[in-house]
């Protein structure tokens, strides 16, 4: 019975030491598969940080272009603004010029018609002019007496339309005889432009004669003019 009770705590012993033999080999492979298991996790915690930190900086550098643009957006809005503004005060500018021209463009008008009628008034005072130096060709007979008697009244119709400026240039060249633009402009002190004009002017008028054949052209007083302006200076003095 000894025996056998012995034989039976040895099998006990022997299983005993056997299960915890496979217990502890279970355990060491257990051990290892969650060593691995933890090294698995933490590479996968540690690419997924991996990849939270480079989604964090993308985030961030997303967020700090969003501003850069709100703020761009913000300076354009001012400079629309200002812009805005800007051409508001243009086109009040404008309408004010708008109305300045209208006035402008009245006015000449006005002046042009003025100019007309003055022109018409000159054609005419010419004409008469011109009729009453042929009335005058015409009675080379008439006592000297009568002739200077009538003088001042053939001043008053022939010189009333011209300024002092253009009195002053006929009187200058029935003085001094035939002269350039150039000539009387230094004698005149005006600009070559106005001088060119009352010359044409007065040339047109029928006071002047101009010699063609020369440039710059040259200017005298007509015969019958320079009479008129000689006798009424001798009379004035």
């Amino acid at each position: 019975m000894i025996d056998f009770l012995l034989i039976l705590v040895g099998i006990l012993l022997a299983v005993t030491v056997g299960a915890a033999v496979e217990y502890y080999r279970q355990l060491h492979r257990v051990q290892r598969e969650y060593e691995k298991a933890r090294e698995a996790v933490e590479s996968i915690v540690l690419s997924f940080n991996r990849q939270l930190n480079y989604e964090a900086k993308k985030l961030e550098l997303v967020a700090y272009k969003m501003e850069a643009v709100y703020s761009k957006s913000d300076r354009s809005l001012s400079r629309v603004e200002e812009v805005g503004k800007k051409v508001q005060t243009l086109d009040e500018k404008v309408g004010a010029v708008l109305e300045d021209r209208e006035k402008v463009l009245t006015r000449l008008d006005e002046i042009d018609k003025k100019t007309c009628d003055a022109v018409a008034s000159q054609e005419t005072l010419a004409a008469k002019i011109a009729t009453i130096e042929e009335q005058t060709r015409q009675f080379p007979a008439i006592p000297e007496l009568k002739v200077e008697a009538a003088i001042p009244i053939k001043r008053e119709k022939a010189l009333a339309p011209l300024t002092e400026t253009e009195l002053s240039v006929l009187e200058m060249l029935a003085r001094e005889g035939t002269k350039t633009a150039p000539e009387i402009k230094d004698k005149i002190k005006l600009s070559r432009e106005h001088t060119a004009r009352l010359m044409k002017n007065l040339y047109e008028e029928g006071y002047l004669e101009r010699d063609p054949g020369k440039i710059p052209f040259k200017y005298s007083v007509k015969k019958e003019m320079e009479k008129l302006l000689k006798k009424t200076e001798s009379e004035m003095t």
